[in-house]
């Protein structure tokens, strides 16, 4: 149930074809690619990956920093038939492994440090495994693949998002909810052919990704950065001409403690947040140091790729504020009685229309938990995202954000989930209890808190529980305080009192 400008979905692949050939398209260290070199090269690309993985709908992967291989995979992939698994690349051994079991992925492409760090047994016997030059060498030796004719509703990525519970869940997307996407973002944050959008994200998340598409939906260019420093961001921003710039508040936070020359500052024309809340203070320091910039707050899902935005006209006024809807987006409130949540009143956020994900990969399970049937005053219908967050919708429409019905954690921008770091823990053989907790931290929105009870035979165990941890976990999911207690509080239920914790943590 598209409206009539909906109907032109077009493969994603065909994204590279709606830049002037001239056109800059890609800044990397090595040398810039126009759309004509852009196509090219995603057109070679396309068909090596075709020639090394010729089944339909196989999974290959990606491992690696930002750079040509994982800025070209997603549309490559897509042209070859083939489904992208992009990889964060802070993860470590035990979470690439699960990845890559889970996905079924046959081919895995990744530097070549990261890939030392794999073992055997972690790789199953099918799976390639190829460097990333090796695989940008033999790509440009092949000859170009024609765009694809596929269907749009086919599945074109797996994105993995850590689950409130267990492991991390691969988010299906096909090439309609991410066409959609670019089209949702470039419409509302104005995009054209002059601008150059600096992706400091990382390209293994929709937000991160969507600095690709979006920009090169619209005709502009993408200077991709792995940053050490903040510092490093104004220093592209002033060598680029850096007009757009998505961040999530930690870097947010970072970039306003530093100095920026005025004539740099005024090169950026919009601000994107996404990855938890803005502080009305940090509103205004950005309101402040980019007066020519635009700033927009953004809530989003992976499994429904964004929900609202505020329009930058309303920020000062409504700093708190979720927005309204993305195009492309329903965003219904609904109360726990089941009808339209009444303005003022709290009730779940459900997310409905064409960019809603096609539910986890291989785990119908936790799909039929958070995917279920649109609720009836949907004007799309179909199947909804049931996000599990509790707004309220003001009588002017404008959403706030109450709180999340889950125990996800959610630091730095990146979703994390407290039993990933709970099972490390235990693991390490330490402790007997262990209990993660985010805790609200003005830096990171929520730090990593772990409370655990040691075994008595473990002497020096608060000294290796740390070292074991920064081995197992990637650097985001690093507990910022190890609390040991020689009991754990118990709820009436005979429970680990959790709440009580989180009480006692937050005071």
């Amino acid at each position: 149930m598209l409206s009539p400008h909906e109907t032109a979905i077009r493969p994603l692949d065909h994204l590279v074809l709606r830049g002037a050939c001239e056109a800059p398209a890609l800044v990397l260290r090595n040398g810039n690619l126009n759309y004509k070199d852009l196509r090219d090269r995603v057109a070679r690309l396309a068909r090596w990956l075709k020639s090394v993985v010729p089944q339909e709908g196989a999974r290959v992967a990606s491992w690696a920093a930002k750079g040509e291989l994982t800025c070209l995979m997603p549309l490559a992939a897509a042209r070859a038939g083939l489904v992208h698994v992009p990889i964060n690349p802070l993860l470590k051994r035990a979470q690439v492994a699960y990845i890559l079991a889970d996905s079924g992925s046959s081919l895995l492409i990744g530097t070549a440090a990261r890939l030392s760090t794999l073992e055997a047994e972690d790789v199953s016997s099918d799976c390639v495994i190829l460097r990333e030059e090796d695989a940008i060498t033999s790509a440009l030796s092949s000859k170009p693949l024609e765009p694809s004719d596929c269907d749009p509703d086919a599945l074109a990525a797996i994105l993995y998002t850590s689950g409130s519970t267990g492991k991390p869940k691969g988010v299906m997307l096909s090439h309609a909810n991410m066409w959609l996407g670019a089209q949702s973002v470039a419409e509302y944050l104005g995009l054209t052919s002059a601008d150059v959008t600096l992706a400091v994200l990382p390209l293994s998340f929709d937000y991160g990704q969507n600095q690709l598409f979006s920009t090169w939906y619209a005709g502009g260019s993408v200077v991709p950065l792995d940053y050490l420093t903040p510092r490093d961001v104004v220093k592209a921003v002033e060598r680029h001409g850096v007009t757009t710039l998505a961040a999530v508040p930690p870097l947010w936070i970072q970039l306003t403690e530093l100095d920026w020359p005025n004539e740099t500052a005024g090169k950026l024309l919009r601000l994107t947040n996404s990855g938890g809340a803005l502080t009305v203070d940090l509103v205004r320091k950005l309101r402040a140091l980019f007066p020519a910039a635009r700033l927009f707050p953004m809530y989003g899902l992976t499994e429904a790729f964004r929900s609202t935005y505020l329009d930058p006209a309303l920020v000062d006024l409504h700093p708190t504020s979720m927005g309204k809807a993305i195009p492309h987006a329903e965003v219904l409130v609904i109360a726990d009685s089941g009808a339209l949540a009444a303005d003022g009143e709290e009730g779940e956020l459900v997310h409905c229309g064409p960019l809603v994900a096609q539910g986890y990969w291989q785990d119908p399970e936790r799909t039929a938990e958070r995917f279920k049937p649109a609720p009836a005053m949907s004007r799309f219908g179909g199947t909804a995202v049931w996000s599990g967050d509790r707004v309220r919708r003001a009588a002017d429409g404008l959403l706030y954000f109450a709180g999340r019905r889950d125990a996800m954690i959610k630091s730095a921008g990146n979703r994390i989930s407290p039993q990933e770091i709970e099972e490390a823990a235990l693991a390490s053989g330490l402790v007997a209890e262990a209990v993660a907790l985010g805790v609200p931290d003005e830096r990171l929105g929520h730090a990593v808190h772990l409370v655990v009870r040691g075994h008595d035979a473990h002497s020096g165990a608060e000294a290796e529980l740390p070292r074991i941890l920064m081995q197992k976990l990637p650097n985001f999911m690093q507990p910022k305080h190890i609390h040991w207690r020689q009991a754990m509080p118990i709820s009436p239920n005979g429970k680990i009192d959790r709440s009580g914790l989180y009480a006692e943590l937050s005071a």
